[in-house]
């Protein structure tokens, strides 16, 4: 079983999200909540956000109650590219340069880790 989280318009480059987002991407559960903690990018603290309610999902997804948080390891993890707008800067001489301010979705998906019998 597995549960997804998204966090969609976030005012951030894609670029800047990917970078933290490929720390996590197949680390145990445990492991990427330490790592986006101490990161010090700002995207982390947005992507740990996301990681958080799609451990909460997959607890309330769960019907045989609760799930320790070191049995679940991020299955995917991506960014996609939102919306851009696009804005004007003044420039020198009467002249204008177009300023694009990039924003991402984020989806993190979380699963149960297989146990061997």
């Amino acid at each position: 079983m597995e549960a997804r989280a998204r966090f969609k318009y976030i005012p951030t480059s894609p670029v800047k999200m990917r970078l933290v987002i490929d720390l996590i991407r197949g680390k145990a559960v445990d492991d990427a909540l330490n790592i986006l903690h101490f990161t010090k990018k700002h995207a982390a603290k947005d992507a740990e956000k996301v990681l958080r309610s799609a451990i909460a999902n997959f607890m309330n997804k769960e019907e045989a109650g609760r799930v320790e948080a070191h049995d679940l390891f991020v299955k995917e993890a991506f960014v996609d590219g939102g919306p851009v707008m696009k804005r004007v800067l003044p420039a020198p001489m009467g002249r204008a340069f177009r300023v694009k301010k990039r924003s991402n979705h984020v989806t993190i998906v979380v699963a149960k880790k297989k146990t061997k019998k």
